[in-house]
């Protein structure tokens, strides 16, 4: 049996190796019966996988804080209000991983999904490595770098952290728009980036309107106007955000080819209901009547 039992967990190292060294008492905290051999994970669809990180670089974020010991906590906590719950209930089904918290409370009731360290080290950022997904905003880039340096280097405590200049960079991020547009994972990733930054509305004179928006990432936004065929400017407010925002009847047409015809993970939850009640306003609008819409 312990033959048997060592020989399993060699496999499953070859198959997704985890990042550093994973605690014998990690393994044995929370309940572990549910979640998934890593011979499963690894056919769990790169265009999911894609989907979550795409969602995480806008409602999510790698946090770092140092325990009452002066030890280094890390968790993936993904963000969002709780009238759309069932995104991550969704998520979660996919994964079975993290756990669920509810906060009714506050001003704007939210809910999150937390994947502790174990998970991240053992499942989530091995599957990315695997797939060659990785995130694109330089937030979320930064997190997941000090992050990676923290558990490969395999730091304890906090004050060993270096400073934010010190980490590298895993991977760099392409420096030009078309080679954003080239990453398989790419537009997979702009729907799970849609869940959380996009919006899918109808201006007061009738426009059909999809909309991006963002803290400033140049290089980025512009991938979406390849993605999208469009030659609209990308706009910025004071510098702190960029928008990407399209409205006339063709490339309304290709918002919807994109959405709805492409095969890409789909919308879900709040924004996918969004995205069903958009379409209807729009099949119903005479400026759009010669659109190609799903049935």
């Amino acid at each position: 049996k312990i033959i048997t039992e060592c020989y399993t967990i060699m496999a499953n190292a070859s198959i997704l190796p985890s990042i550093g060294t994973v605690s014998v008492h990690a393994l044995k905290k929370g309940n572990k019966s549910k979640r998934l051999d890593k011979k499963e994970y690894i056919s769990i669809p790169a265009a999911f996988l894609a989907f979550l990180v795409g969602l995480i670089d806008g409602d999510g974020y790698i946090k770092v804080t140092k325990t009452t010991k002066g030890y280094i906590s890390i968790n993936l906590v993904i963000s969002i209000h709780l009238d759309d719950i069932s995104t991550l209930e969704y998520i979660q089904s996919v994964l079975k991983l993290g756990k669920i918290t509810v906060y009714r409370d506050l001003k704007s009731p939210c809910c999150k999904l937390i994947i502790n360290r174990t998970d991240l080290q053992e499942v989530i950022f091995p599957l990315l490595l695997h797939h060659r997904i990785f995130f694109l905003t330089d937030t979320r880039r930064a997190q997941y770098d000090l992050v990676m340096y923290i558990l490969k280097n395999e730091i304890k405590f906090y004050s060993l952290i270096p400073k934010k200049e010190d980490i590298p960079s895993t991977l760099e991020l392409p420096k030009k728009s078309i080679d954003f547009v080239k990453l398989a994972f790419f537009k997979n990733w702009i729907v799970g980036f849609t869940m959380s930054e996009g919006s899918f509305f109808v201006k007061l004179n009738n426009d059909g309107c999809f909309q991006l928006k963002q803290r400033v990432h140049d290089i980025l936004f512009e991938a979406f106007k390849l993605v999208f065929e469009t030659k609209r400017k990308i706009t910025s407010e004071k510098d702190k955000y960029s928008q990407f925002s399209v409205s006339s009847k063709t490339d309304i047409q290709r918002v919807i080819n994109f959405f709805s015809f492409s095969g890409y993970h789909p919308l879900i939850g709040l924004k996918g209901i969004q995205y069903l009640k958009w379409l209807t306003l729009l099949r119903n609008s005479s400026r759009y009547a010669n659109l190609n819409f799903p049935k």
